[in-house]
């Protein structure tokens, strides 16, 4: 009895520094050990490397200009891409591959891309074919011309070979913002092609600001390297002269006559069309053999307008010619074509016209 109690004593002195080394002790109570875990989220040959691979791969580079356009829908901006002949397609492709200068967007234009008339008497008297045009646009017209004049230096006048990339840069920023080297001959063709960066490019496709690049891209073109961002304000600039052109046309019309004036309007106005040289028939010449490019690149914008009727078997088309359906259309109109519209009629006098103009700049709140 008495060895019982003094056992119990000598246990209960030694409690407390059991309890004690157990409270600081960073060990499991568990009768086998258990392997070190990773930190939450890593897993254990992660957390073995995650010092050395901060960054496993580059990150991609994000403009501070511009915010990275998402990709559009695969059917958006389909009346864009027209066909052409597979041994056209291949020639072009292959004359823009031959660039080793980086290119965003790249279109092919013109009568040597697209038939037009008066061309096929010239082929049979045995005359030169027509020159292929094409039209690129860059990010950096400096490294772009760097790179180009020392593959092509040919390509380049003197001058600019002697003065270099950036004195071409700064000529290109010269109204209406292209380069352009004519008379090239590459893949066996005759070629000219121009220059221009695509924030030039998507500015006149918006605002219209000279026409320039804009009304060459309202007639058929062939894309040979496409950009979202530059299809996205294509489809704008599209939609902009279908507007245009329903303004200066009566109640019912032919599709002809409105694939004339939609063509018609990137000349209006050009001082080169009044010299003898120039082909008066230019435009009609144009959409006499482009007629189903017209309609593939126009039909689908014009009958998505309120107010306007095509029907996809009829060449005839009506429009609601009131005052406010044709308010609503004006308002629509790209800032530069208004504000050159306002200057005019300041110019007469028309003060009131002008603000309601001036107003039509910055307002779209009118559905068309």
């Amino acid at each position: 009895m008495l060895s019982t109690v003094a056992c119990s004593k000598r246990a209960a002195r030694r409690l407390p520094v059991v309890v004690v080394a157990r409270a600081l002790s960073t060990e499991p109570a568990a009768s086998h050990p258990t392997p070190d875990l990773p930190p939450p989220g890593l897993s254990p040959s992660s957390s073995k490397n995650a010092k050395y691979r901060l960054y496993p791969r580059p990150r991609p580079a994000v403009s501070h200009r511009h915010s990275p356009l998402p990709k559009l829908p695969p059917t958006f901006g389909r009346n864009q891409l027209l066909p052409v002949s597979n041994s056209t397609r291949a020639l072009l492709e292959s004359i823009v591959a031959k660039f080793d200068a980086p290119i965003r967007y790249a279109f092919a234009y013109g009568s040597g891309v697209f038939e037009q008339d008066g061309y096929a008497e010239n082929k049979k008297e045995g005359k030169e074919g027509p020159m292929l045009d094409f039209m690129f646009a860059v990010t950096h017209p400096a490294h772009f011309h760097s790179i180009n004049m020392q593959q092509f230096p040919s390509h380049y006048p003197l001058h600019a070979r002697v003065f270099g990339s950036s004195y071409i840069t700064r000529l290109q920023e010269i109204s209406p913002g292209v380069w352009f080297n004519p008379y090239v001959t590459m893949n066996g063709v005759t070629i000219k092609y121009g220059v221009t960066t695509v924030d030039n490019l998507c500015a006149d496709l918006l605002n219209w600001r000279t026409l320039y690049l804009a009304g060459r891209m309202h007639k058929p073109l062939r894309i040979i390297k496409d950009d979202a961002r530059v299809r996205l304000t294509q489809q704008v600039n599209l939609t902009s002269a279908v507007r245009a052109a329903l303004l200066t046309l009566p109640s019912n019309f032919s599709e002809n006559e409105l694939f004339e004036r939609i063509a018609g309007i990137s000349y209006t106005g050009d001082p080169w069309m009044l010299l003898p040289a120039e082909n008066r028939g230019k435009v009609s010449n144009i959409v006499s053999k482009q007629g189903p490019q017209f309609k593939e690149l126009y039909h689908r914008l014009v009958v998505a307008l309120s107010g306007v009727h095509w029907s996809p078997n009829s060449s005839s088309v009506e429009q609601d010619i009131s005052l406010k359906a044709r308010s609503a259309r004006t308002r629509k109109l790209p800032v530069g074509l208004l504000s050159r519209v306002k200057q005019n009629y300041e110019q007469k006098g028309d003060e009131q016209l002008s603000q309601i103009l001036q107003q039509g700049a910055y307002s779209h709140s009118v559905p068309s």
